[in-house]
């Protein structure tokens, strides 16, 4: 979005419409041509705990702006790579999914729509949460994409089972997932929440074969062991609750949880399962704004932004 200047447009954080990292919007998503696009999905009507989530796209994109995307791509020093290059690849920021309050039914089934739109476009989709049952739709959006696995970084399993009767809560999206022929293998990666799910889900997500590591396992085994648990080369989707992250990077979500991973370690994980598989979609959900401490500067939206943006840097270096 350009910002009215009589000079050269400096396109500064602080201007202009807060799209995720300044990007182009794209006012029309039946009609997108783009490479990425993202979708924002303001939800948190089935959350179990702490609720605001639904503020989480608009967060996540405010903390995006303190960088942006330029031709010629963003240099990583650590790495000696420009990633992103606004001449190769064409990133747009879709806007939100409609939320119908109160109607879990019809705000799912705007999001699966959405999805579908963005795949059957040969778009990559980069969701941004909303709670974590905002998964399901999503991958009820990409059977197209099918058959893939699923990488699921959180601090919880997501296995719970109904919660007075109603399937789609946020503790039980990979459960829902499990239930889908076109996905794959699961592996869950972070786990170490207590007060989600109990013995009878580990068993029945170990029944379906998944597998599970928490935080000290991971560190332990290594990352290029951990990802061995599925096959190279295999499309796969990847979800990324913020509780995974320790709560002291991320204190921005309804259950921040201590023992989590750090910026590095994560950055080096989402950069091996960009090398070792073919990622095709990708959600970030659990960021609730309200909840940074005071004077963090919204460090879980601006953590959050930058864990997608590498990501997708990641992904399309890998394509290149």
């Amino acid at each position: 979005m350009n910002n009215f200047s009589i000079g050269t447009p400096v396109n500064a954080a602080t201007t202009g419409i807060a799209t995720f990292a300044k990007c182009p919007i794209c006012s029309d998503i039946r009609t997108i041509q783009a490479d990425i696009g993202i979708l924002g999905a303001p939800f948190d009507i089935a959350i179990q705990g702490r609720s605001g989530t639904r503020l989480g796209p608009r967060g996540i994109r405010i903390g995006s702006t303190r960088f942006s995307y330029k031709p010629g791509g963003t240099y990583d020093p650590e790495r000696n790579m420009m990633y992103l290059d606004t001449n190769r690849w064409t990133i747009q920021d879709c806007g939100d999914v409609d939320y119908v309050p109160g109607d879990l039914e019809a705000t799912n089934a705007n999001l699966t729509e959405a999805v579908k739109l963005l795949v059957a476009r040969n778009v990559f989709p980069v969701i941004l949460g909303g709670d974590h049952s905002i998964t399901y739709p999503v991958l009820c959006g990409m059977e197209q994409a099918g058959p893939f696995d699923i990488i699921h970084i959180d601090a919880h399993l997501d296995w719970t089972q109904s919660v007075g009767g109603q399937r789609h809560s946020n503790g039980s999206p990979m459960r829902c997932a499990a239930d889908l022929d076109y996905v794959g293998d699961i592996i869950h990666l972070g786990v170490r929440g207590i007060g989600s799910s109990g013995p009878s889900d580990f068993a029945d997500a170990a029944a379906h074969g998944d597998q599970i590591y928490s935080v000290k396992q991971v560190r332990k085994e290594g990352v290029d062991a951990v990802l061995s648990s599925l096959q190279p080369k295999r499309n796969v989707y990847v979800t990324f609750d913020i509780d995974a992250m320790d709560a002291t990077c991320a204190p921005g979500t309804g259950s921040p949880m201590f023992g989590g991973f750090w910026y590095d370690e994560m950055v080096d994980l989402l950069e091996a399962i960009a090398k070792r598989f073919h990622v095709i979609g990708m959600d970030l959900v659990e960021v609730a704004p309200q909840y940074d401490e005071v004077g963090s500067n919204s460090n879980t939206c601006y953590l959050a932004a930058r864990l997608i943006s590498d990501l997708m840097g990641f992904v399309t270096k890998e394509l290149e």
